[in-house]
């Protein structure tokens, strides 16, 4: 299977890697100061239009990325979630950013769970992190939901070296019983 077949389907959602007709709605999450603010702060179109070519990039090289998360009624992008693993990372992480009109509704738990899944089925990794701002309350409600605990700390790479960060993480091991509350 070539990364262009992969497909996952949840209740609502459809996963897949990120195509083209996805950088509109990316591009508005990045001019939405308070959407982008823990992801690196706002950018305009040009300089998204960069940072939204980072996924398809990590999916042609490392064979996996952040899906673009996509309502299965409407086709609409609603965001990106998935493994990410840049140099220097402090782990295999889950990462997720939603545009703010699929704030609130559950879909970064739903696509987070098929997400673990398709990680720990298809990338032999042993633990997930999730890197949070002390202060982004939301994304650690979805961390925990996840089952993710608190680790403490963590220190990224350059150039986001200075913006304090939490790792949030469980095993392997952990997962099949924090699955078990979403069956």
């Amino acid at each position: 299977m070539g990364v262009a077949d992969i497909h996952i389907e949840t209740e609502r959602l459809v996963l897949r890697p990120p195509r083209i007709e996805d950088f509109d709605r990316f591009a508005e999450l990045l001019a939405d100061a308070e959407a982008c603010r823990f992801i690196g702060g706002h950018l305009p179109r040009a300089a998204a239009w960069r940072k939204f070519l980072q996924q398809p990039g990590a999916w042609l090289v490392q064979g996996f990325g952040m899906f673009s998360m996509i309502d299965r009624r409407s086709g609409l992008w609603l965001g990106q979630l998935g493994p990410w693993r840049p140099e220097g990372w402090p782990g295999n992480e889950i990462g997720y950013s939603l545009h703010p009109d699929a704030w609130g509704r559950g879909y970064a738990t739903e696509a987070g769970v098929a997400a673990i899944d398709w990680a720990f089925a298809n990338l032999g990794w042993d633990q997930i992190i999730h890197c949070i701002a002390p202060d982004n309350h939301a994304s650690q409600r979805v961390a925990q939901r996840l089952g993710s605990t608190l680790r403490g700390p963590g220190r990224l790479p350059a150039p986001y070296q200075d913006a304090p960060v939490e790792i949030w993480g469980q095993t392997r091991a952990q997962w099949p019983v924090n699955r078990g509350r979403f069956a």
